[in-house]
């Protein structure tokens, strides 16, 4: 009795389990740590990259549905002037470029990204430039091309006059074709090309602020 009175009782447990468990559990722990460290850093980095294209984004989707509705414009039967036909211009340059920085973006190339929203930007000044010059031309602030104000050269026979007044159809760019809001298509153009040109700008400050 004395001798079993010694002896520690049994638990059925093996010696040591409770300090492995508790090992494994920490090393579960730290495993996890490991796993979700990178999952957050992906995360922040597609967040970052999704930040970043939006401008680029949004001016491309700008210029798809602007040159949609000149193109429903002209086969409703607003045939566009040569200034019109111009002022298209800056569109069709700026929705691929803009489509190129987005994909810069994705493929995260960020040294590239505010030299790309600087030529966004510069495209869509231009196109501005434009808008205004032909608001001017519509206004009477300033002459026009002649192209747009005539179209027929000096005949030197009745008989060619005729035939150049069949053949000939000019779309003056000094009468507006639609006014909306008591502006032109002309000033309106102007006036989103001004707002492309901040959300370029907008781009470029963000993209330059990721760089630093």
């Amino acid at each position: 009795m004395s001798a079993m009175g010694g002896q520690k009782p049994k638990t059925g447990v093996p010696p040591g389990i409770g300090f492995t468990g508790r090992s494994a559990s920490r090393g579960h722990s730290g495993a996890e740590r490991l796993c979700v460290a990178p999952m957050h850093a992906l995360r922040s980095s597609l967040l970052s990259r999704s930040a970043l294209a939006r401008p680029a984004l949004a001016i491309a989707l700008v210029c798809v549905v602007t040159i949609a509705s000149v193109w429903a414009l002209q086969h409703a039967g607003y045939a566009p002037c040569e200034l019109c036909l111009r002022e298209r211009i800056p569109f069709y340059w700026g929705l691929p470029l803009a489509l190129l920085v987005a994909a810069i973006t994705a493929r995260g190339r960020a040294g590239l990204l505010p030299a790309g929203y600087v030529a966004l930007g510069l495209v869509f000044l231009a196109g501005a430039g434009l808008g205004i010059y032909h608001a001017g031309v519509e206004w009477g602030i300033w002459p026009g091309p002649s192209s747009c104000t005539g179209g027929l050269d000096h005949p030197a026979a009745v008989e060619d006059f005729l035939k150049q007044l069949k053949t000939t159809q000019v779309v003056r760019c000094d009468a507006p074709a639609l006014q909306m809001a008591g502006l032109s298509l002309a000033a309106w153009n102007a006036v989103l090309c001004l707002a492309l040109t901040a959300v370029a700008g907008f781009g470029f400050l963000r993209s330059d602020r990721q760089r630093g």
